[in-house]
């Protein structure tokens, strides 16, 4: 399956102190607003999104049909057939797309621990 860009959303206490922090860890501010209380932050290949009272925990994200600068790409396996693949794996979703649908949408499953994995299509 290709799943598309990566990047761990991280819910933070306070957007300001952790840009600051990952600034100093080399990253730059790459999308978000302040404003809107995310950032998406980006350091070569490394994205990491800082959302401030968005939801509660932690969330590794892939975007397929996105590479890590945004762009689209033209060879990419759309979220509802991943999410069908998964389907048929026995693989339980938390939140599914809608099938019947085409274009933008997203689902969410949980790893054995517990961890979010949102699978997010913007186009």
């Amino acid at each position: 399956m290709k799943l598309g860009a990566f990047s761990v959303s991280l819910s933070v206490k306070d957007l300001d102190k952790s840009k600051s922090f990952y600034e100093n860890l080399g990253f730059v501010v790459f999308a978000g607003e302040m404003e809107k209380n995310y950032l998406i932050m980006k350091n070569g290949n490394s994205l990491i999104g800082l959302f401030q009272g968005m939801f509660e925990n932690n969330i590794l994200t892939f975007n397929p049909g996105w590479d890590e600068n945004a762009n689209q790409l033209d060879d990419f396996d759309d979220v509802r057939e991943i999410q069908k693949k998964l389907k048929t794996k026995g693989i339980k979703l938390e939140h599914e797309a809608d099938e019947s649908t085409a274009g933008p949408a997203s689902f969410v499953v949980l790893d054995p621990d517990g961890n979010a994995v949102l699978v997010d299509q913007h186009v």
